[in-house]
């Protein structure tokens, strides 16, 4: 059963990548908006499970603010895919067009330096449209990795999508994607990392809106092992067919204390630039699984 439906949804994200990069862009917005309206109204897990993650964003927040946001972070959410379904077919012209991005002259400075960057981000409006403006919009290539999905088939799919974008991509089990990616930062190269989540027992505990979820030491070891600079950036949706984003200032490596309490202070720093960002465009926030270790404590949903 598992086999037969791996092939099934290897064969829609197919479909999607194959039939919806060829649909204009007014019909494709409208699918993806009526999918993602279905989908709320059925009020399933992932639905659910965002609208929980919400009242941790948005603590004052009734039933109907919920509610509203909600419906906007599944329309946010499907705007997601259906433009990655699109960007392959996307013109270099569009690709520049479709973002603006606050403050990213910190990001080239810190390039310029040679000192190599760490860019991290939360999983917010559309993370693979910003890196393709980055490698097509702006020549600036990139490392970041991949998680293994199931079946092997899609992880495949996604590596290829990325790959034409201008990505490397390297593969996030396995054990030599840190000393890759040590390798480019050092070469003063750019990582990027989607960097919100992490459910390893090297993850390391912040506090994330009043509450400990954990997240990944990646970044801040990088940082701290290369000399590079560890930069958050945040992403957004409006109301215009571009999306917003902002880099944040460089967090810097604690002059004192052990490898273990550098990494803990500035994890936590990253953690506070993706609350502040998401705090202000909560419904951009795509976090439909479990994240705080309240949550997760629970046991399956």
């Amino acid at each position: 059963m598992s086999g037969a439906r791996d092939r099934v949804t290897d064969a829609l994200y197919g479909l999607g990548w194959g039939a919806v990069k060829k649909l204009p862009e007014p019909v494709a917005t409208a699918l993806g908006r009526t999918i993602a309206d279905t989908a709320w109204k059925r009020r399933g897990p992932s639905v659910l499970r965002l609208e929980s993650n919400l009242a941790r964003v948005v603590p004052d927040a009734g039933p109907e603010r919920l509610a509203a946001l909600s419906k906007a972070g599944m329309r946010s959410y499907m705007r997601y895919w259906m433009e990655s379904f699109r960007l392959p077919a996307w013109s270099r012209q569009r690709v520049r067009a479709g973002v603006e991005i606050k403050d990213i002259d910190l990001l080239m400075d810190g390039l310029a330096s040679g000192r190599g960057v760490v860019l991290a981000l939360p999983h917010m409006a559309n993370w693979d449209l910003a890196g393709a403006w980055l490698t097509r919009g702006q020549g600036v290539p990139f490392t970041t990795v991949a998680e293994r999905l199931k079946p092997e088939t899609l992880y495949d799919r996604f590596v290829a999508y990325r790959e034409s974008l201008g990505m490397e991509v390297l593969p996030h089990t396995g054990g030599s994607a840190f000393g890759r990616l040590a390798r480019r930062l050092r070469g003063g190269g750019l990582v990027c990392l989607v960097a919100d989540r992490d459910l390893s027992s090297s993850g390391i505990e912040v506090d994330f809106f009043g509450d400990t979820a954990r997240m990944p030491a990646g970044p801040a070891l990088l940082a701290q092992q290369t000399g590079a600079l560890l930069m958050p950036a945040t992403l957004w949706f409006d109301d215009s067919t571009v999306m917003r984003g902002r880099v944040y200032p460089a967090i810097e490596v604690p002059e004192t204390g052990t490898r273990a309490a550098k990494t803990s202070v500035m994890t936590q720093a990253m953690a506070d630039a993706f609350a502040d960002g998401i705090a202000e465009h909560p419904e951009d926030w795509h976090m439909l699984q479990r994240l705080w270790l309240k949550d997760l404590e629970r046991g399956p949903e």
